[in-house]
């Protein structure tokens, strides 16, 4: 059995029905899921890649889409939640010290859950202190470590990582050179690391 490798970027919005129902759904499915964090903004600026800017139908549709299957997966966002954030690579920067220090998944859940269900955006502020605190750290100097250079160099260095496997967006499930993009791939992605075929 293979593992799958769940990139993902905070700012993205689908990543909150993922980040909600992956830890559950990995468990149950017996898969091993490693979270890689990247810069998705970065890779979509070089492929001249900006979904939602200036595309008022394409953005009511998201919203209600999320909506919709956030009914189907029994969750409640307040949406629209505040979007796009500020500063998206240093809210990932957060992510990616917490990976390497044991506490990311916490983390990241709660940033959704305080993004998407309470209003409060996680890479600065209120939004980024809650989310810090319920994931049992204390936000000054963690924050501090987020924005050291060596974790920043670490980002972008994944974030060509992920460039270089084909991934162009978030969320995205890498299973062995297999991509597959978007909430509504992950249990493709599942199968295929189970069985290696959708069959």
């Amino acid at each position: 059995m293979s593992a799958i490798d769940f990139w993902f970027s905070i700012g993205s919005t689908y990543t909150y029905l993922t980040v909600r129902r992956l830890p559950e759904l990995a468990a149950r499915e017996g898969v091993d899921v490693t979270w890689r964090p990247f810069d998705v903004r970065a890779i979509m600026l070089e492929q001249n890649n900006i979904p939602f800017r200036d595309k008022p139908v394409k953005t009511a549709y998201m919203w209600r889409d999320i909506a919709r299957r956030a009914g189907k997966y029994r969750l409640a966002p307040q949406l629209p939640a505040p979007y796009p954030l500020n500063d998206l690579a240093f809210a990932n920067q957060v992510a990616l010290l917490g990976l390497n220090e044991g506490w990311g998944q916490k983390f990241v859940i709660a940033a959704y859950e305080n993004w998407f269900e309470k209003g409060l955006v996680p890479d600065e502020g209120e939004g980024l202190t809650a989310s810090l605190e319920a994931a049992g750290q204390d936000p000054e100097p963690t924050i501090a470590r987020a924005a050291s250079d060596t974790i920043a160099a670490q980002l972008v260095q994944d974030t060509e990582t992920a460039r270089d496997l084909g991934v162009f967006g978030s969320p995205s499930f890498a299973v062995g050179g297999e991509i597959f993009w978007g909430d509504d791939r992950l249990e493709d992605a599942i199968a295929w690391a189970r069985h290696g075929s959708l069959a």
